[in-house]
């Protein structure tokens, strides 16, 4: 064995741990991706921390979105691997004797408080009272007002669960077909005289016919592009539950349009996100929203019903993608649909302002917007659709 090799001693089982903490912290990681870390450390060697950073950060990190996470965990991990517990046991934590510059992110604070020491546990003292405040009230009106994008991965799991419980009414309208009833606007002489035949052919009572009541089809089109990457899969969960019944066409885009009906046609939350997940194939990209219509509108146009469809298009309209074709695929979008709702995470922000391109485009051609970044918005969405709904 050759002294100082970083296959072997302390270095090896420090990496192996730094890419658990990774992973709690939400990276994809296995264990091919540790063992390539392992042996780039035998390479680069440990003369310089910068180079072993970014040897490391090769190999773990797969999504331009985890640089800032994996750096964070590295600056914290590294400085002393004895010192976990000191650093992640408050909200933002300082190594000894130096404060600590930057915040962490919500999710390196978290994998790092989850990591045990490996000694023996201490037995608390007899004295000692230690409160568990998770979940109680005020942590539970935290997180119906958390942002999605703050959240930890402990709390994005548990969130992921409330949201799946919310109901959405959809509001419902009257349709051409008709039926039997007490109130509406013509007889209904065939129902009349069937009840007139039980009475002896006197007619005591007149039936007439009423409009039938349907929900109003959607077309859900969500956005899963970089920026809105910590929203898609929460609210494909929460749509997958809110709209089971009703009739709903459901896509994704990025780059390109994906179609999720095969995937929503599944009864379990679980295996339709499973399914998605296999599905799209420029999750975290770019937002190419023009392309995508185009798409839908070569393929899929038979989606829109008669005018009677309402389209749900979840974006922050970040679009990169051409602004002309853009502005041709909404317009023709919003001549064959009801209603245009566009369900944007930035209206968070006071004062915001649709500055950019696609956003501009959307907020011409919308016949509404709402937010949607956290549990509180998704409870009030169902009243605020119906108000523009004018229903």
């Amino acid at each position: 064995m050759i002294l100082g090799d970083a296959r072997s001693g302390k270095l090896a089982d420090n990496i192996t741990g730094f890419g658990r903490a990774l992973r709690r912290a939400g990276l994809p990681m296995d264990a091919s991706r540790i063992s390539l870390a392992i042996e780039s450390a035998a390479w680069v060697g440990l003369d310089r921390k910068d180079d072993l950073q970014a040897a490391l950060a090769s190999v773990l990190v797969s999504r331009e979105q985890d640089l800032e996470v994996f750096a964070q965990m590295f600056s914290a991990y590294f400085r002393n691997p004895e010192l976990t517990q000191q650093l992640l046991s408050q909200m933002l934590p300082k190594a000894p004797g130096q404060a600590s510059a930057v915040p962490r992110k919500a999710r390196v604070q978290e994998a790092l408080a989850a990591r045990k020491p490996s000694g023996p546990a201490k037995a608390p003292a007899e004295d000692e009272v230690k409160l568990d405040a998770a979940m109680t009230a005020s942590e539970t009106q935290r997180l119906q007002q958390a942002d999605f994008q703050t959240l930890s991965a402990s709390e994005y799991l548990l969130v992921d669960r409330l949201a799946r419980r919310i109901h959405l009414p959809l509001p419902r309208i009257e349709s051409r077909r008709t039926r039997s009833g007490t109130r509406g606007h013509r007889m209904d002489w065939a129902q009349t005289l069937h009840r007139a035949v039980r009475t002896g052919g006197e007619v005591l009572s007149l039936a007439q016919r009423e409009r039938r009541t349907q929900p109003l089809p959607l077309l859900i089109l969500v956005d899963v592009s970089g920026s809105m990457e910590r929203y898609a899969r929460l609210l494909l969960a929460f749509l997958h539950q809110a709209t089971r019944h009703t009739p709903r066409k459901v896509y994704a885009f990025g780059t390109h349009l994906t179609d999720l009906n095969a995937a929503f046609a599944h009864a379990d939350t679980d295996h339709m996100l499973q399914l998605a997940n296999a599905q799209i194939t420029d999750f975290a990209g770019g937002t190419q929203l023009g392309t995508a219509l185009e798409t839908l509108h070569r393929q899929h146009a038979r989606d829109l019903v008669g005018r009677r469809t309402v389209v749900v298009l979840i974006s922050d309209g970040l679009d990169t993608g051409d602004a002309i074709q853009l502005s041709q695929e909404l317009q023709w979008l919003k001549r064959h649909s009801r209603h245009l709702l566009w369900l944007n995470p930035l209206l968070r922000f006071d004062g915001y302002a649709p500055l950019a391109t696609g956003a501009n485009l959307l907020h011409r051609h919308a016949d509404g917007m709402l937010a949607i970044h956290n549990l509180n918005k998704l409870e009030e969405l169902a009243n605020a659709m119906a108000k523009l709904l004018k229903i």
